[in-house]
């Protein structure tokens, strides 16, 4: 708080008293949650930013538009706090304690270095009523920096709970299930299409989890309206596209579009008021400002954020840093059009047929198990460049599953067009315009035929492009070409190379082989109290033969009939032990 009020001092040097008393005031309300005037503003902007596209939401069909999706998730988070629990604390107490301040609409428990408790009171005065009786913590011999947040820690003064009272607060879970445990669960399910939906739901985002994203937002978004009072932050990608699982990185936007003032009409007479205001030699140099300012405030002031990196010469500057409380991995960055966008169109996708997510899903999965994909940078397909391939593999189904982006496009109105730097980024956005076709192809059978595509496809000669949903030349040398849905000259693969592309390849041909293979595409029954037999899809995630591809040129790949053999006796091997003597 005093860095901001430095801050807001020097832009007005020389000023009197009262104008350091009214500034001071100014950053004081904009950094305390809950405030009355924050509020207003907030959902103004807000208002201002979803009013049209909140009408998108078709209640006929379930389908509920990403803009109505986190405007709710956004006013979830407002009336939240972060609290850091201890374990002995009764939670009858703890409940009973927070209720004085207010109606409680939902809370939850989960672990990260430590037992931590997300409670959502039913108004913002239950917010403020709270941390109105918040004290700032006296530590000897350590100097507190005095930023109020609604990330708190909750102390008992008096004797511990006794044992026979004390219960032990239920939490969920915040990551996926080891792979193992995974391929069990698999292999007790009676069909490959159970299977894949199993998957699904253990690796999806949870609704807490989903709510502790927001919530994470709404924290930092306290310490941006510092100096950008109307702000914005809020997830996209993987954290709300509908692709992301339990563990995957908190990527936000730094959402500075509205605020108001930007498009107030000129009078053609008479007096007129605008702010004085920095300027910059570009788009880019702002935010590279911004996001340096506001990565300084994080690191020296944010509680609970570590090991701050301010990236601001990569093509998207962007901040890094972990968020202990939640344990995410962050990534913010500022004014990203065109990454909103992406994340849209894959939330649309996701939304028009189950199967999509059910596809992407798995496919990541057994991606991620073989080292096809990995969180560590390098020469790996992307999880959204194989999300790409998902959605063009069922676009060229006959019928087609989801629709290409070109109709989409054609289906759009006045109120969707959408041009970001010269880059054309519209596409329908009521779900109620899309009429799907008829296409009545099981899991199992989608997953089958998407080894079958993949395995098979000119890799050399074609480009993968959703936009038009059919093959294309390439326009570039590189070993895969996958073609930006909006930014179009850009290949989203450029990075992987013809080693990692050729064990694609080679484990998608294993994979079709293997789910046509009465051995382990068969179920094998279970009964309570005996180890499952692994199969189906269970199997595919087994490791591989196809293991130290190096090159052709240092080692000659088998023929695929004499891997996937080998990978049936193990399998054999592994299931029948040899009896000991």
């Amino acid at each position: 708080m005093a860095s901001s009020f430095a801050v807001c001092r020097c832009q007005v040097r020389g000023g009197g008293r009262l104008l350091r008393t009214s500034l001071k005031l100014h950053t004081s309300l904009h950094t305390s949650a809950g405030t009355n005037v924050v509020a207003a503003r907030e959902e103004r902007a807000r208002k201002d930013v979803t009013g049209q596209r909140m009408k998108h939401t078709d209640e006929k069909d379930g389908h509920k538009s990403l803009y109505a999706l986190q405007a709710e998730r956004q006013g979830q988070a407002e009336r939240s706090v972060l609290i850091s629990y201890h374990s002995r604390i009764n939670e009858k107490k703890f409940l009973k304690y927070l209720s004085k301040h207010g109606d409680i609409n939902k809370y939850f428990f989960y672990e990260s270095y430590g037992i931590y408790a997300v409670v959502e009171f039913g108004s913002r005065e239950g917010v403020a009523s709270l941390l109105e009786e918040a004290a700032i913590p006296s530590v000897n011999h350590e100097a507190m920096v005095p930023f109020k947040s609604r990330l708190l820690s909750l102390r008992n003064l008096g004797s511990a709970d006794s044992p026979n009272q004390q219960s032990g607060p239920q939490c969920q879970p915040q990551t996926t299930v080891p792979i193992n445990q995974l391929i069990q669960t698999l292999s007790k399910e009676g069909s490959i299409d159970q299977q894949v939906t199993s998957l699904t739901e253990a690796y999806q985002l949870t609704e807490e989890n989903s709510r502790l994203r927001f919530l994470v937002c709404s924290l930092l978004k306290d310490i941006a309206a510092a100096y950008f009072p109307e702000c914005t932050v809020r997830p996209f990608g993987s954290s709300v596209n509908g692709f992301g699982k339990l563990g995957c990185d908190l990527d936000m936007i730094l959402d500075l579009d509205g605020i108001s003032g930007r498009k107030t009409k000129m009078p053609r007479s008479g007096l007129s008021l605008e702010y004085q205001l920095k300027r910059a030699n570009s788009e880019r140099s702002a935010t590279q400002s911004i996001l340096s300012v506001i990565g300084e405030c994080v690191d020296q002031f944010g509680p609970g954020c570590v090991g701050v990196q301010k990236i601001l010469n990569a093509r998207c500057p962007l901040l890094r840093f972990a968020h202990q409380p939640s344990g995410f991995q962050c990534d913010l960055t500022a004014n990203n059009r065109v990454a909103i966008k992406s994340t849209e169109l894959l939330y649309l996708y996701g939304e028009l047929d189950p199967r999509v997510r059910h596809l992407v899903f798995t496919v990541r999965c057994w991606a991620r198990t073989h080292g096809i994909t990995s969180s560590i940078p390098g020469a790996w397909i992307s999880n959204f460049s194989l999300t790409v391939m998902v959605l063009f593999f069922l676009q060229r189904r006959s019928p087609p599953i989801i629709p290409t982006l070109d109709h989409l496009k054609d289906l759009a109105g006045p109120a969707d067009k959408s041009v970001i730097e010269g880059n054309d980024c519209t596409f329908v956005s009521d779900f109620s315009k899309i009429q799907l076709e008829s296409n009545t192809e099981t899991l199992e059978q989608l997953l089958h035929e998407f080894f079958e595509f993949y395995a098979t496809f000119p890799f050399s000669k074609m480009s993968i492009n959703i936009r038009k949903g059919k093959e294309q030349n390439k326009p570039e040398v590189a070993p895969l070409h996958i073609q930006n849905p909006f930014e179009i000259s850009l290949n989203v693969s450029k990075n992987v190379n013809a080693t990692q592309l050729e064990r694609f390849v080679a484990l998608c041909q294993e994979s079709s082989w293997l789910l046509q293979q009465s051995e382990t595409s068969t179920p094998r029954g279970y009964k309570e109290g005996s180890t499952p037999t692994t199969w189906g899809l269970a199997t595919l995630l087994l490791p591989s033969q196809v293991a130290g591809i190096k090159g052709r040129k240092k080692r000659r790949l088998e023929p695929a009939s004499v891997r996937i053999k080998g990978l049936l006796e193990s399998l054999k091997n592994n299931q029948n032990p040899p009896k000991k003597s």
